[in-house]
């Protein structure tokens, strides 16, 4: 036999067992168990917890990073209703308020070991009023839809936790451990409230062995090939830099320019940044949200996600050809947001400045993406430092009875959807909890179409009425496991 065809004979042999595998792999990457649904029926005061959550919109609890330009007796309105709205929580509860508009209930159970924490946010970010169809504070409800600042982030989880919690004080219902309540008054503009009550929990050496906040929801078409609802409950969050970009000159009339103006060499740095994506990497969150939301896709991305030691380099060409979500949970991401110049049209500015925001991979820090920032621009005449900066948090354990609870609460809420980890690309009040727990758990107890996920910070927010009635479902099954 010729050694060319020996040769030959080899390659295809080669071929034959590498397809073998990448396609016995893929056959034998099936979905797991779904999560076992809790079939009953959960029965309360529907037209109650929609009447609080207007209630709730109704105060104009606007946080800014200008203390000026809040209301604070907006706050104080709507702490002083609470008690008129939730009678039984504060009948039954201990309550606090902390500094930075903190608040903490206690709901004592029946021992004292390891307590549960329910989080939101009762402030909400301003409003542009003249681009709203409908006033944004009066919670005016037409058609099955309530409109209003605040209805998805986080009025809603706020209501559907002080709402179920009541309901289920009225029935007589006591928990096996305590039970926390703990809403923060400056959460869209990072401010302190929840480390106050992170601080409260450590001074008094109260272990929590389980932690909700908002993070993410029952949505569909966010992952390839899969056309059913995911229950996403975020086991992680990215952290987050706002840097700043600066460039000087001696100025001068613009009708002399030198080769590069300061505007123009900090557009060449937007432009190599832009062209030079970070490094992707599959984190725990990310991989198993593939391990668990992969095994539902069609055949050909079940092919990839079951053998990314192969295809790996094809999901990191996809995200980075199309951005947003998906390629957002792969690598650090970098957002130019604001540039600054001249003040006038004619005129070289002396100075240049530029901001971009990023948002930080678990497997990135500060200190690493500024460095990678600089090394790729490569131009010492930039000056870039971070103005502000959160590491990316710590991530939370799923093999686990506290994840299996919130997990089990989202099957039984919303039957028929996939329960999955993943990496929450935004950030929230939880990642201060990572410094005393690795149980926190990020899900807004929500169904959303991506239409009405648009709204959350924009005009015209607003939310299904069936959708407020879920969330305290969700709280009344989640509270009753703990």
């Amino acid at each position: 036999m010729e050694p060319w065809v020996i040769v030959l004979i080899a390659i295809l042999a080669v071929i034959v067992v590498f397809l073998a595998i990448i396609i016995v792999r893929t056959l034998a990457f099936r979905p797991k168990k779904s999560v076992q649904a809790d079939m009953g029926e959960v029965n309360f005061d529907k037209a109650a917890a929609v009447s609080n959550l207007q209630t709730l919109v109704r105060f104009k609890t606007v946080s800014s990073y200008d203390s000026e330009q809040e209301d604070d007796a907006e706050f104080k309105k709507l702490i002083a209703k609470l008690p008129e709205l939730y009678p039984a929580v504060f009948e039954k509860c201990e309550f606090k308020e902390l500094q930075n508009r903190a608040l903490l209930f206690k709901w004592t159970g029946k021992s004292h070991d390891k307590a549960s924490v329910m989080m939101a946010h009762y402030d909400v970010v301003p409003v542009n009023e003249e681009a709203w169809s409908v006033p944004p504070f009066e919670g005016i409800i037409k058609d099955g839809i309530m409109w209003g600042r605040g209805t998805l982030d986080t009025k809603v989880t706020f209501n559907g936790v002080l709402t179920a919690a009541n309901h289920l004080i009225e029935s007589g219902f006591v928990p096996e451990k305590d039970i926390y309540f703990a809403f923060s008054g400056g959460e869209e503009v990072n401010g302190p409230g929840a480390i106050n009550i992170v601080n409260y929990f450590k001074d008094n050496n109260i272990e929590l062995d389980l932690v909700v906040d908002e993070g993410g929801a029952v949505v569909t078409d966010v992952f390839p090939g899969v056309k059913e609802p995911c229950g996403l409950i975020g086991i992680a969050e990215k952290g987050m830099i706002n840097v700043e970009y600066k460039c000087s000159s001696s100025g001068g009339h613009a009708s002399a320019p030198k080769p590069h103006t300061p505007v123009g060499v900090l557009s060449k740095a937007c432009v190599k940044n832009e062209d030079n994506p970070f490094k992707y990497h599959i984190t725990k969150p990310v991989k198993e949200m593939f391990d668990t939301l992969g095994r539902r896709s069609n055949f050909v991305y079940r092919m990839i996600f079951a053998n990314l030691w192969c295809f790996g380099f094809l999901i990191n060409k996809m995200c980075k050809k199309s951005g947003g979500e998906l390629n957002a949970l792969m690598r650090t991401t970098v957002a130019f947001t604001q540039m600054e110049g001249s003040k006038a049209c004619n005129v070289i500015p002396p100075e240049a400045k530029m901001i971009s925001n990023i948002r930080l991979n678990p497997e990135d820090s500060i200190e690493s993406a500024l460095k990678y920032l600089k090394d790729t621009v490569n131009d010492d005449s930039v000056e870039i430092t971070a103005m502000f900066g959160m590491e990316p948090s710590r991530i939370s354990q799923t093999n686990c009875p506290s994840y299996d609870k919130v997990a089990q609460a989202v099957a039984s809420t919303w039957k028929g959807s996939i329960v999955s980890p993943y990496l929450m690309v935004q950030c929230s009040d939880s990642r201060h909890y990572g410094v005393i727990s690795d149980k926190v758990y990020r899900f807004s107890a929500m169904d959303l179409t991506k239409e009405e996920r648009s709204t959350i910070h924009g005009n015209d927010e607003h939310i299904r009425l069936s959708t407020i009635e879920k969330a305290v479902e969700f709280y009344i099954r989640l509270m009753s496991k703990c």
